[in-house]
């Protein structure tokens, strides 16, 4: 799973998602890539099972470039728990990703099949998403 090695903080607020991306909202490394429609947070666990989505469905043709990181953690306090004695532990690892952000990008496959391995690797995320290509097909 991806996480950082080192953070300054090991605990996080859980802030506010609005607003649209402002940085990597372009296709900069393939030809066709993911864009989130919708906000919200991307752990860890979905892109790993988004790019093994990917990747099998491309059989190993290709270039896949991952543009999200996980570099927000997410507590959370043992089961059966009584409220207070502050917050928990340090679960798993988030990206947020707001609107147009560019998630996943492609390369080195044709249309059609660039497309299916998209549209499996959508289904693994928990927001909606969108397919858009370089040339603008």
């Amino acid at each position: 799973m991806l996480m950082p090695k080192r953070t300054k903080f090991r605990k996080m607020h859980k802030g506010r998602n609005r607003g649209i991306a402002r940085r990597g909202s372009t296709i900069s490394f393939g030809d066709y890539g993911l864009m989130a429609t919708s906000a919200g947070w991307i752990s860890s666990r979905h892109i790993e099972a988004t790019r093994i989505a990917i990747t099998r469905t491309m059989k190993r043709v290709g270039q896949v470039w991952i543009r999200v990181f996980p570099d927000k953690p997410i507590t959370m306090k043992p089961a059966e728990t009584r409220m207070g004695k502050g917050k928990g532990a340090p679960e798993y690892w988030v990206a947020v990703v707001r609107p147009g952000r560019i998630l996943f990008e492609i390369n080195g496959v044709d249309n059609d099949l660039a497309k299916k391995a998209l549209t499996l690797g959508a289904a693994k995320l928990p927001f909606r998403t969108r397919i858009i290509s370089r040339t603008g097909e």
